[in-house]
């Protein structure tokens, strides 16, 4: 199998979300000499853009894309380790959480292995992130973007509390300000001083490339 053949495979294997076949064949792109960036770019972001175009015309769902973002985030997790100390250009660096209160991760996952894709830097903070972590984060990590997410009713104005207090803090004009969650619409978003609001993790890189 030619280099070229194991991009196509690989790609294949993450739209069809198939996160072993992808381990495998990204190891396989290793083993035959091949940069990581190179593997990112060429095999498994096609192969998460294919995930996203069957997604918007609505041949692929929900459960779909989850299984394409797990297969990326498998082949990714191979290549990471190979890439430490080599420069890698972004699009810009984002933080994305899930508010204090709140333990729901999967659709801030898919973001994040989305905008992965797309070419940003993303630390994950997790769950149940308080907001003065969000404040510490944005002060250490100096990110283009913060995407917060919320998915419970109860934990929604959490997005306001993080907004404020960024305010009262003097930071509020050095970070975008992105959220998402299934309560959360562009009303709110406008209501609370959002820079961005994203129904799903393809709009949400549109809206993230828009902010930088």
């Amino acid at each position: 199998m030619d280099k070229a053949e194991i991009m196509k495979r690989l790609a294949d294997a993450v739209a069809e979300g198939d996160d072993e076949l992808t381990v495998e064949l990204t190891k396989k792109a290793v083993d035959a000499g091949m940069e990581p960036v190179h593997i990112i770019n060429d095999g498994l972001t096609i192969g998460i853009n294919v995930v996203g175009e069957r997604f918007e015309a609505g041949e692929y769902f929900l459960p779909d894309l989850l299984l394409g973002a797990k297969a990326m985030e498998a082949g990714i997790n191979i290549l990471e380790p190979l890439m430490a100390g080599t420069e890698r250009e972004f699009l810009g660096r984002v933080i994305m959480g899930t508010v204090k209160g709140d333990l729901h991760s999967i659709g801030k996952n898919i973001v994040s292995i989305m905008l992965k894709a797309a070419g940003f830097e993303v630390f994950d903070l997790g769950v149940d992130v308080p907001t003065s972590k969000f404040a510490e984060e944005i002060k250490r990590l100096k990110p283009n973007i913060v995407g917060i997410s919320a998915l419970l009713t109860s934990t929604v104005g959490r997005q306001e509390e993080i907004i404020e207090y960024l305010k009262e803090e003097g930071m509020r004009d050095q970070v975008k300000v992105m959220i998402g969650g299934a309560p959360i619409s562009q009303s709110w978003a406008d209501k609370i001083g959002a820079d961005g609001y994203a129904e799903d993790a393809i709009n949400a890189v549109r809206v993230a490339k828009n902010l930088i």
